[in-house]
């Protein structure tokens, strides 16, 4: 089977870098949270590429509900997107959750212009020891992780004691959960931890990628 997945392309032709987003495990690229990252990005000018792993196009086939791919399958999509769009050099790669953390690996062995994770999954809810960090201490290029204050996949607490290197910055959505949702008792909506990130992740690439 051919990995190079169909694209998805939002904002400007002409913009100088494309991010390319892959989505979390449990929901497609058009999830309202990843279209209303997006949306967000294209209005600040930014072009944006999105795709789907194989399992989760296969949905469209057939909507019975199928688990992620293994890991290689997920990595050779990957490289297959960037491939496609020029290169490492050309591509900044990131993602929602599990699309993120495969964008991570991908980037810390092959390179790329950045690194952009929404939501990363530092370990999975409820087993704090099980850490996916290891592979973040070879980060040579710029990275930005969006994350929120209550994310189960990791907490403001347990990630300050990771000891990430400094390539990586990290924005935090105030008692945000893993799709940058606040409770109602915030005073916040997830649109503020939609509008928080789209920024962050604005100023990231204009400011941090060269």
């Amino acid at each position: 089977m051919d990995p190079t997945p169909d694209l998805l392309f939002d904002g400007p032709e002409d913009a100088t870098v494309t991010l390319a987003l892959a989505h979390g495990a449990g929901a497609a690229m058009d999830s309202p949270f990843m279209n209303g990252i997006v949306a967000r990005l294209a209005a600040l000018g930014h072009r944006v590429a999105r795709f789907e792993f194989p399992y989760m196009a296969a949905r469209r086939v057939d909507p019975r509900r199928r688990p992620p791919d293994r890991q290689p399958v997920l990595l050779a999509t990957w490289r297959a997107v960037v491939a496609e769009l020029g290169g490492p050099d050309r591509v900044v790669m990131g993602g929602k959750s599990m699309g993120g953390r495969m964008a991570s690996l991908v980037a810390a062995e092959d390179g790329a212009r950045g690194l952009v994770c929404l939501g990363y999954p530092f370990h999975p809810p409820g087993d704090a020891e099980s850490t996916r960090v290891a592979h973040l201490a070879d980060l040579r290029i710029p990275a930005l992780i969006v994350q929120g204050t209550r994310d189960p996949f990791g907490t403001t607490k347990q990630i300050v004691s990771y000891r990430l290197p400094a390539s990586i910055a990290l924005e935090w959505i105030a008692d945000g959960d893993h799709d940058l949702k606040p409770r109602k008792a915030s005073g916040r909506t997830q649109s503020d931890g939609l509008d928080q990130a789209a920024a962050a992740v604005d100023n990231f690439l204009r400011n941090r990628v060269r």
